[in-house]
């Protein structure tokens, strides 16, 4: 029924140039986006634009997420953390991308939005990824270090915290500014224990990262 929109969508932003990496294509072209967004969105789900998924939060615009994904140079068989599980879509994509024997974790702090985004990645077949709910400011210390960490929701700073909890030779990438405006995304190279660089992909527009090492709840 969405096929048509999703190819569309898929030549849309490669002409557009966000688009760029076949194993990324391959991923939009697998993961049925509109499984990931509310009922009533369905038609609007391959449209390039943010979508309501309740709790205040949103679905990122395909756009936007293939910046993401870009921005972080996955590769197969990563071990992958994910702030912010959302509806579950960016988790999908990222588990096509490492593949099957990749691993991935996604926090969620509000647990029916964990309980949304999870029955999703289950119906469309991508149970192995790891919902987690709690505090993603904290990160996922079990899971550490981690090879590649996607944070969806803006910092007010560079995550420091969650850098710690990458390897040497990781990536870190995330919206960092103030509350919906003045954002960049950034993504933080792991050199060593003790030295990191960062460098600018744009601007950006993102929901605050709540929790104790980000913005106050309210």
């Amino acid at each position: 029924m969405y096929e048509r929109e999703q190819e569309e969508l898929i030549e849309r932003l490669t002409r557009w140039g966000y688009l760029k990496k076949p194993e990324i294509i391959e991923a939009f072209r697998k993961v049925p986006r509109h499984e990931f967004v509310p009922a009533n969105l369905g038609d609007y789900a391959y449209a390039d634009q943010p979508l309501p998924i309740g709790h205040g939060q949103t679905i990122s615009a395909p756009s936007m997420i293939a910046i993401m994904l870009d921005s972080l140079e996955l590769k197969p068989g990563q071990k992958v953390l994910e702030i912010g599980a959302g509806s579950g879509y960016n988790a999908a994509l990222i588990a096509e991308i490492v593949g099957l024997k990749g691993k991935i974790f996604t926090i969620e702090r509000i647990a029916e939005l964990a309980e949304f985004g999870r029955a999703n990645l289950q119906k469309t077949g991508y149970g192995r990824v790891q919902v987690v709910v709690g505090d993603g400011t904290r990160g996922y210390k079990k899971g550490a270090p981690w090879d590649r960490i996607l944070v969806t929701a803006c910092s007010p700073e560079i995550p420091h915290l969650l850098v710690k909890q990458l390897k040497v030779g990781g990536k870190l990438a995330a919206p960092v500014g103030q509350h919906y405006m003045f954002q960049t995304w950034l993504v933080v190279d792991k050199r060593s224990e003790k030295e990191i660089s960062t460098r600018e992909c744009g601007g950006c527009s993102f929901v605050p990262l709540v929790g104790k090492h980000g913005w106050k709840e309210g």
